[in-house]
């Protein structure tokens, strides 16, 4: 099959290349955000703040008086009494600085939106087909702090952790605002996207990116219940396919979200399934003619590859800390690459569509 270099992305007339790349590094903050936000979690560190400050919560306490007063105020909640007494100040103030350094790196992540944003708006650089999506991703963002309080908020009061549905969703919006970051960046740098039928790589790189954000959602219920720390065995569950205690004594529609068996089970299935999907479609990229789908087919493949045994090793190992985060930040990469496959495809669809036709019979099927 012959192989073809796809065109350089940008050109002479193009206006939007320092708006492509603001968004670049507006996707990798949030990278780093699902990131810090999955160490939070894994130290037991997102319920040290006990208040949801946006602003007057940037300045840490400077003095011992002021370590003394957040301190007494985690003393109040269940995580402390139940599970934390005794905890001497150097042990909350590790805590704490996980959680605020969760808190400010959003801080950061709205300041590096917002500033450059405005500049492009007055400015009059932002394209007027996108200036929806970018208010949209505006208003995501702001949400998507008020979600992590909700999310906070429940651990506060009767419970030693935040509630695994609001985790779950906290989660997921963070990928979700990280695909619609990356998209929008694409059609900056490309282009407005044309028929995104006649993609033969759109479809199933859609679906595969659904599933994806489908298995981390499961990932969070698994994070949210500890129950990667039970059945640390593989392939069964102690031996057997189905773990006992599946529905742990719950009807079927509450145990899938609330059994700890279940939610394990769940997720290692579903990995199989995505994992079987994911190399099918790296397949697909790899009998490409386009040399960067080529490409981008080996890394996703190898990214899969990695991202299972990870899980595998990390169930292993009963989830340290270590192995627990490099799981969650190589998902964070398998995700943004499907992203730019999606726009590698649809943006530069009609130069595929002419690579076809001159490869006499080479195809992306």
């Amino acid at each position: 099959m012959t192989t073809h270099t796809l065109p350089k992305p940008f050109t002479a007339a193009d206006t939007h290349r320092g708006m492509f790349w603001w968004l670049v590094v507006v996707g990798l903050f949030v990278c780093a955000m699902i990131i810090v936000g999955g160490a939070t979690r894994l130290t037991d560190s997102g319920l040290s703040i006990t208040e949801w400050r946006p602003v007057t919560g940037a300045i840490p306490p400077l003095t011992e008086a002021g370590w003394e007063v957040e301190l007494e105020k985690y003393r109040q909640i269940p995580e402390y009494q139940e599970q934390n007494r005794g905890m001497s100040m150097a042990e909350f103030q590790f805590i704490y600085w996980w959680e605020w350094g969760h808190r400010q790196l959003g801080r950061t992540l709205g300041l590096v939106y917002f500033a450059p944003f405005m500049f492009f708006l007055f400015t009059r650089q932002a394209p007027n087909r996108l200036l929806l999506r970018l208010w949209v991703l505006f208003g995501l963002g702001g949400l998507q702090g008020a979600i992590g309080w909700w999310m906070v908020s429940s651990g506060l009061v009767d419970r030693l952790d935040v509630s695994q549905y609001r985790l779950a969703t906290h989660l997921s919006m963070a990928f979700l605002i990280l695909g619609l970051t990356l998209w929008t960046a694409l059609e900056l740098r490309y282009g407005q996207a044309q028929a995104l039928t006649r993609s033969r790589l759109f479809r199933p790189a859609a679906i595969f990116w659904g599933a994806v954000l489908f298995q981390i959602a499961l990932g969070a219920f698994v994070a949210g219940l500890d129950a990667g720390r039970i059945f640390n065995t593989w392939p069964g569950f102690y031996g057997q396919l189905v773990p006992d205690d599946y529905l742990s004594g719950m009807p079927f529609w509450q145990a899938i979200f609330e059994s700890r068996p279940a939610v394990q089970f769940q997720h290692r299935w579903f990995a199989y399934i995505l994992f079987v999907g994911g190399l099918w479609l790296g397949w697909r990229m790899i009998r490409s003619p386009a040399v960067e789908l080529k490409r981008m087919g080996v890394v996703v493949s190898a990214a899969l590859v990695v991202q299972v045994a990870l899980g595998i090793i990390t169930l292993i190992h009963v989830a340290p800390l270590s192995l627990s985060l490099m799981h969650q930040a190589l998902i964070a990469l398998v995700n943004e690459f499907d992203w730019i496959l999606d726009g590698e495809d649809v943006f530069r669809t009609g130069v595929i569509d002419v690579i076809q036709q001159r490869s006499q019979g080479g195809c992306l099927s």
